[in-house]
């Protein structure tokens, strides 16, 4: 009976309770959104722990129910999207067929049936997510009731259909997957049809949109491009439009095209520009979209430099608008007490301008900048409104790095006049001068210091004494921090930074100022404790060190224990300081200067030093990785970065306190090389930090540190086995994941040490593989980049700027494979013939960098490469020769001195270490090597480093293969090429030999009756005068003997030396008094 009349109702006791449960989702929609932490956590909790398919049955219900509250809903549909695209693989393919298509059927009906627009958005990124999910490996859409629900959309009449078939278009504009070149026209009408729409602007915003969207999702298809060139005027005028409608999307849009895929403009670029132009300089719209559009420009100008600078009349307009943008400032009454300039105006247009002006000199080069601003610059500085001259130095600050080189030749001019300004009446003037001396030193260094530091000295100081003060020099700097009218603080951190730059490159020039400036710095340091000066401060305590430094440990001796008790008393309180304290890394960089400066006797103070300084190394970076939409949430301002990485993923870092950590890392490096023993009780700690650094890949310090290892010397083998095991993995894998050159040569460069320090067996098998893999890999890259550069070579738009810096590319892409090499050669001296079977995954790219056409850097470190395997893996090099031996006897007649120097190097460890299957080509190599000696210009400085490995290695193949060269012949002819003085190591070499003939008495080197004896000498006191061989050498002991012996004779001894120069008997003397 009772279920009967349930039945009746309608309503089962399971639909009952199923209910229940949807109410206390509902209840759990509330709590997550509540503003009560503890409350959030425990709904995050709860919503974590429901199963994957209720959690999506719970969801799409409340995201149907349209009588629930709105913001459940909302929350609904983002927490949907956000299941969808971060667990589709655990939750989707798991529920039964019939859900799933329940599911889309379900999603693309709640889009037609909603009427409030910014929910249906909401759903249409649901659909979005889901689709891309929903293209498989091959690209084949597994939705196509999701592609036909687009195309019935896009021409319906209804308004929202059109714009959430838009919608998602934008956001998924892959969803065509494999179909798309079929679909290409349709697609192309669709979004043309919408851009007319001229009823509707959302249509016409959100089309644009798409198209953007669409364009960027297929960077790399250029005919697509082409294709879609007629877009543009269209895309153009949305652009504007939508400005004025105060909607900057497509605005931001343009400058992601500008970004990443400048050349999709190429056909339009004048009018993309005179639109950028137009609305930079409209004041009637926003900052925001007037900054927008002059990012357009700048943007454009780093990454397509040669392509803008082709339309110079724009740039001569553009300079003029970031000009009047900087001048845009806010009269500030208090400005001159205010602590700390607010630099909380990012977002103002003066500082967007600056800005704006620094990146463009930088990208477009100051050839063509600088004349372009130069009038400007000066009429600003001319001007009686204070802010035309305020802006008229800013800008001369912002383009000195890019214009270096422009304006290096009229500096004097420059500073002469920029140091008139720091008399202006006017003290933000005043200011802006002090900023344009600081930033000067810093593009200028150090030149600018060597030239101008008494003149930018003198004036400073004026500065300091000019805020109508009238007291003695030693009470400047108190009565300044007493007297904050006119920004003195801030004067004074301009000043203290100059000081200390000053006598960072000064260093015992700036002796003599020492005692103007010290007790005035000490005194800032004890009274300036009050929280608005802990950056002054903190500066000062740079300053000081900076100074300690320049004037080395004896002048700096008086001052120096009252110094560390000063900083042993901030460091006391240390403890009590905010993380966030500005002091902190200038105490950290303080220590570190303290204890280059006292050495040994700064070990002492390890114990107070090390614990905040591990503190700080050790703060763990926030990281997190977000889908894009999650991150337009996330604003940059809170100190995050983000690194794209494709696929709708960025990866986040906050680099609040990354800084500190980097100059904590600098640190214990430091001390570790200046205390070497004394750090001893710490490396353990220290390099169990370290190493899960090498991971984090955005501070770079951290490398050094395997420098300690002399230290862990110390301690024994097994320590030092135990550390390197804890680093290897890590460097290992550093080497294979580090984006950036400079830090990736510098691992390379540690490895390579490192492999040289532990010797043999320091890898294992699993290592090697890796290694092996990666060198591959770093080498394969390297021939595609040179590909890559030459396709650049070829392109419109190339022209002498673009060649510069693909050469600086180029560059950086030599200096990795000379640590390529660097490393081969560690494994090969270290392993010997053991590794050669390893090596031979490697051979075939060795042997294309040796190829006739390709440019000398790769044919003289493939050389070098096949040097190290004769040197190191001979007689078992042999087996390779067929690769190498041709191109190394070709090469040692080649054009560049550095392919010479490889190539005959490699003849002279052929002749030295590799076994009899060598000797018919040293017998060939003898007259090749001849021939480049003999040759007329074969001692000017760029050949003469090639030309002495060419002796030596003549010298070897006599001393090694006599029995394959006329050793009588050849002889008198290589004792005209001594001494060798540039190549260090060939010297001694070759100097080894001299002495083996000398001892042997060979008559050919002697000379009938000694007459050779003198010719001898002089080659000795040539080598002795070029320092070619440090007296510690054994060498150095056999060469003296020689003379000893003659000097036993007494007539011989007499007539060798009244040959010799007075330079060359006293370089003779010297000799015998120290070997």
């Amino acid at each position: 009976g009772v279920r009967d009349q349930l039945g009746q109702l309608g309503e089962t006791p399971a639909m009952a309770a199923a209910a229940a449960e949807q109410q206390q989702f509902y209840l759990l929609l509330g709590n997550l959104l509540s503003p009560d932490n503890v409350v959030r956590k425990q709904a995050e909790e709860t919503y974590e722990n429901i199963p994957g398919q209720s959690k999506i049955t719970f969801l799409l219900q409340a995201i149907r129910n349209t009588t629930a509250a709105e913001e459940a809903r909302q929350m609904a549909a983002v927490l949907l999207r956000r299941l969808l695209s971060s667990a589709f693989d655990e939750v989707y393919p798991a529920l039964p067929s019939d859900v799933q298509t329940a599911i889309k059927s379900e999603l693309l009906m709640i889009i037609q049936m909603e009427t409030q627009s910014s929910m249906r958005k909401k759903v249409c990124d649901i659909a979005a997510e889901l689709a891309r999910n929903l293209i498989d490996e091959d690209g084949n859409n597994q939705w196509p009731e999701g592609l036909k629900f687009l195309f019935d959309s896009v021409s319906s009449q209804n308004v929202g259909l059109r714009e959430a078939a838009l919608h998602i278009f934008w956001n998924f504009p892959g969803i065509f997957g494999n179909q798309q070149q079929h679909y290409l026209d349709v697609i192309k009408r669709m979004l043309v049809q919408c851009m007319q729409d001229q009823e509707h602007p959302s249509i016409r915003t959100l089309s644009a949109r798409a198209t953007a969207a669409f364009i960027l999702a297929n960077e790399h298809n250029v005919a697509l491009f082409k294709h879609f060139a007629d877009l543009l005027p269209g895309f153009l005028q949305a652009v504007n439009d939508s400005c004025y409608q105060n909607d900057d999307s497509v605005l931001k849009s343009l400058v992601e095209i500008a970004d990443t895929v400048p050349k999709y403009l190429r056909p339009h670029l004048e009018a993309t520009l005179q639109l950028s132009l137009k609305l930079c300089g409209d004041t009637s719209l926003n900052n925001m979209q007037r900054q927008l559009a002059l990012e357009v420009i700048v943007t454009l100008s780093e990454t397509a430099a040669a392509m803008l600078r082709k339309h110079t009349n724009i740039v001569a307009q553009t300079i003029p608008q970031m000009l009047a943008m900087m001048v845009d400032l806010e009269e500030d009454e208090d400005w001159a007490n205010a602590d700390e300039l607010e630099d909380d105006d990012f977002d103002s247009n003066a500082v967007a301008g600056e800005s704006a002006l620094d990146r463009m000199a930088c990208g477009l080069g100051g050839k063509l900048v600088l004349p372009m601003i130069k009038e400007h610059i000066m009429q600003m500085l001319q001007n009686p409104d204070w802010k035309y001259r305020h802006a008229g130095l800013m800008a001369l600050s912002a383009i000195g790095e890019g214009c270096h080189q422009q304006m290096e030749g009229i500096l004097n001019e420059i500073v002469n006049f920029v140091l008139l300004f720091l008399q202006d009446p006017h003290p933000r003037v005043r200011y802006a001068a002090c900023n344009a001396v600081g930033q000067m030193a810093t593009d200028f260094a150090p030149g600018f210091q060597k030239k101008f530091h008494e003149k930018v000295i003198a004036a400073l100081l004026q500065t300091m004494e000019d805020q109508g003060n009238q007291r003695v020099q030693a009470h400047a700097a108190a009565a300044l921090i007493n007297f904050t009218e006119d920004c003195t603080k801030l004067v004074l951190e301009q000043v203290v930074t100059s000081i200390a730059s000053v006598a960072d490159t000064a260093e015992e020039k700036f002796v003599p100022y020492y005692d103007l400036f010290m007790p005035s710095l000490k005194h800032i340091v004890e009274n300036a404790v009050q929280k608005e000066l802990r950056l002054l401060r903190g500066k000062t305590i740079e300053c000081i060190s900076l100074i300690g430094l320049a004037v080395g440990k004896e002048k700096f001796m008086q001052d120096a224990s009252d110094v560390m008790q000063l900083l042993l008393k901030t460091q006391t309180d240390f403890n009590d300081m905010e993380d966030d304290d500005p002091q902190i890394s200038y105490m950290i960089s303080a220590w570190a200067r303290m204890c280059k400066i006292l050495g040994k006797e700064f070990q002492q103070y390890l114990p107070v030093v090390m614990g905040p300084l591990m503190k700080t190394a050790s703060i763990k970076p926030e990281v997190a990785l977000l889908d894009t939409q999650d991150m337009e949430n996330m604003s940059d301002d809170d100190g995050w970065e983000f690194v794209n990485l494709g696929d709708q993923q960025s990866f986040g870092i906050k680099t609040a306190g990354l800084e500190e950590k980097s100059t904590a890392c600098q640190m214990l490096v430091c001390y570790a090389k200046e205390l070497k023993e004394g750090f001893v009780e710490y490396t353990e700690q220290v390099v169990k930090l370290m190493v899960p650094l090498l991971k984090f890949y955005f501070h770079d310090d951290i490398l050094q540190l395997l420098n300690t290892k002399h230290c862990a010397r110390v301690r024994g083998p097994e320590y030092l086995t135990q550390m390197w095991h804890f680093m290897c993995d890590a460097l290992i894998k550093a080497i294979g994941t580090e984006p950036d050159s400079d830090v990736l040569s510098e691992i390379m460069h540690s490895f390579a040490k490192c492999i040289e320090v532990m010797g043999d067996g320091c890898l294992n098998n699993e290592h090697f593989e890796e290694l092996g893999g990666i060198l591959k890999a770093k080498l394969e890259e390297h021939f595609k980049n040179q590909e890559l550069r030459q396709v650049k070579r070829q392109d419109e738009d190339y022209d002498e700027q673009v060649e510069e810096s693909l050469q600086d590319e180029d560059d950086n892409d030599v200096y990795i494979l000379t640590k390529v090499s660097d490393i081969l050669h560690s494994i090969f001296s270290s392993y010997k013939e053991k590794v050669l079977p390893w090596f031979e995954q490697l051979l075939p790219l060795i042997v294309n960098l040796i190829c006739p056409h390709r440019p000398w850097p790769d044919r003289q470190w493939g050389l070098c490469i096949f040097d190290d395997v004769i040197e190191h893996c001979s007689p078992a090099s042999f087996k390779y020769a067929e690769y190498f031996l041709r191109p190394m006897l070709q090469y040692v007649c080649d054009n560049s001195p550095e392919v010479r120097q490889a190539a005959a190097y490699g003849l002279g460890v052929m002749a030295q270490y590799g076994g009899d299957n060598y000797r018919p080509f040293c017998t060939e190599a003898l007259p090749l090597l001849v021939r480049v000696i003999q040759s007329a210009d074969s001692k000017t400085k760029e050949n003469v480093n090639a030309t002495e490995n060419c002796i030596s290695a003549v010298g070897k193949i006599m001393k090694f293969k006599p029995d394959c060269v006329n050793v009588e012949e050849v002889l008198p002819h290589w004792l005209s090429w001594l001494p060798l003085h540039e190549d260090k190591e060939e010297a001694v070499q070759t100097f080894n030999y001299l002495c083996d003939l000398i001892e042997s008495n060979h008559p050919i080197v002697l000379g009938p009756n000694n007459t050779n004896l003198p010719k001898i000498f002089s080659i000795i006191a040539e080598g002795e005068m070029h320092e070619a061989i440090k007296h510690e050498d054994p060498c150095a002991k056999r060469l003296a003997n020689v003379v000893r012996q003659v000097q036993t004779s007494g007539g011989l001894w007499t007539e060798c030396i009244a040959q010799l120069s007075p330079e060359q008997q006293a370089a003779i003397q010297e000799l015998l008094n120290s070997a």
